[in-house]
């Protein structure tokens, strides 16, 4: 089968890979239909990730058809459509009795991490009553990629870890995907403001499009003085930040009100600078997760039931076998305004 291989940093290949067959009775095999790439995955292409060796089949996400079942999973069939998970989860180890299957001892996120992952015609799924979701007759498969991973990282990380309530007034830093996947789950709990902050202006405007009721261009480096403005100085009560780079959590430093909530999503590969000099007696809460993926069932619904569209958010189409197109776009987004890219096994 044809597979995205990472070779070591900065090295990725499309290979010929053996079809991965099921290595326990709890497993199930995935014909993927549709993948996409995540900025995980660039982080792990730039050195960030040292859990995933060179070797390993990248993607993390991706809905597809049942190909073979171990003898022990009973909510799945041959021939079902199924979403992929992110995040594997065995339902019975000390974490994932907490819903922090994040944590799974023998799961967690480990497809295209420490195990072969969704950017390949087929994937094995361990733990699968557990790790895949039936799609329901009629419907849209290229919405759904987007319930593996961003909506529901997005969702967890930044708006339930950031306490987002009615009335509050949230930024989110950084408007790349998992941003703007941020600002969308954002409106279900009707906050009256929210700030999107970012160094390309046409991202700005698919947040505004999206719901942001102000943006901030970042790129004079002025983004908390004009933050500031907007919030009468008191700055936003959950600042969420959905990048990964020193200066992003800066920001959320100097924006967050009294009282307030840094939700970080990104994935840091350098250490950051905590100012506790500043904070120590403003009341802040910080807070740190990766995704449990325990929101995908009410996503799901929402989606089935039209109440959530993220389909704006994809922007490029490609097959697999244009995979490495993909990623030159995806990595380049600044020319080539890419979102999210799907692509077609």
């Amino acid at each position: 089968m044809k597979a995205l291989v990472y070779l070591g940093p900065h090295n990725k290949a499309l290979q010929d890979r053996p079809k991965p067959t099921l290595a326990a009775p709890t497993d199930a095999i995935v014909r993927v239909t549709r993948t996409t790439i995540c900025g995980t995955d660039l982080h792990i292409l730039k050195g960030d990730v040292p859990t995933c060796a060179p070797g390993r089949i990248l993607g993390h996400e991706g809905v597809g058809i049942v190909d073979a079942v171990g003898a022990a999973v009973t909510a799945f069939k041959v021939g079902d459509a199924v979403l992929i998970s992110c995040v594997s989860a065995c339902g019975k180890c000390v974490n994932c009795r907490r819903q922090m299957y994040s944590h799974c001892t023998t799961g967690g996120w480990i497809l295209g991490n420490s195990i072969d992952g969704t950017q390949a015609e087929y994937v094995r799924i361990p733990h699968a009553d557990m790790s895949l979701y039936p799609i329901p007759p009629g419907a849209d498969e290229e919405a759904l990629v987007m319930v593996s991973d961003i909506l529901p990282t997005a969702m967890e990380c930044g708006v339930l870890n950031g306490r987002v309530q009615p009335g509050s007034s949230v930024a989110i830093v950084g408007c790349g995907p998992i941003g703007l996947a941020a600002l969308l789950t954002a409106k279900f709990y009707s906050p009256a403001e929210i700030i999107a902050i970012d160094l390309d202006d046409g991202r700005l405007a698919v947040a505004k499009r999206f719901g942001a009721t102000s943006t901030v261009n970042s790129s004079d480096g002025k983004a908390n003085e004009a933050v500031m403005k907007l919030t009468a100085q008191r700055g936003v009560d959950t600042a969420i930040e959905a990048v990964g780079v020193p200066a992003t959590f800066e920001l959320c430093q100097q924006i967050v009100a009294a009282g307030g909530t840094i939700a970080n999503i990104g994935v840091h590969g350098v250490k950051v600078d905590l100012h506790l000099e500043q904070l120590w007696d403003r009341n802040i809460t910080i807070t740190t997760r990766l995704v449990d993926t325990v929101s995908t069932p009410m996503l799901l619904k929402t989606l089935h039931a039209h109440q959530l569209d993220p389909k704006p958010l994809i922007t490029h189409r490609f097959k697999l076998d244009q995979i490495l197109d993909a990623y030159e776009t995806f990595a380049h987004a600044a020319e080539t305004h890419a979102l999210k890219v799907l692509i077609e096994t």
